[in-house]
Formats: structure tokens, sequence, C-alpha cells
């Protein structure tokens, strides 16, 4: 993807390429994680499908940079 990125472009990206939007999502679900710690395994899976959606808009440019960064580097 040579086009600059921002939340279209993101969001585009993800919807394209299943490899990078199961990546994205694992990183969010992660970065989400740290911030609810006090939450059970069982009660976060029910707070991440209640918040999936929006973490995936909101993180599109930051995970989609990050998965860049990662295949950079390999």
């Amino acid at each position: 993807m040579n086009i600059p990125l921002n939340m279209h472009a993101a969001r585009m990206a993800l919807n394209q390429d299943d490899e990078l939007r199961q990546w994205a999502e694992a990183f969010l679900k992660n970065k989400e994680r740290a911030v609810v710690k006090d939450l059970s395994d069982e009660a976060f899976n029910k707070h991440w499908l209640y918040v999936r959606p929006e973490r995936m808009h909101e993180g599109a440019i930051e995970a989609v940079t990050a998965f860049r960064e990662r295949t950079e580097e390999n």
C-alpha cells in the first residue's frame, strides 16, 4: 500500500486483507486488555464483543502502521 495512510485507507486495507485484519484485531484486543486489567477472561471477552467495532475503527491507523513496521522488520 503506497498511498498515504489515513482513516479511509487504513479501514480499506483492513477490509481487503484478512491477515492484516486478524493481526490488527489481536493487536487492538491486547491493547484493550492492558487497559481493563481487572476483568476476568470471560468478562473481558464480553466487553470486547461490545467495544470491538469502535476500537477497530479508532485504532485502524495505529494497527495498520504497527503491522507495516512489523512486516518491514521481517
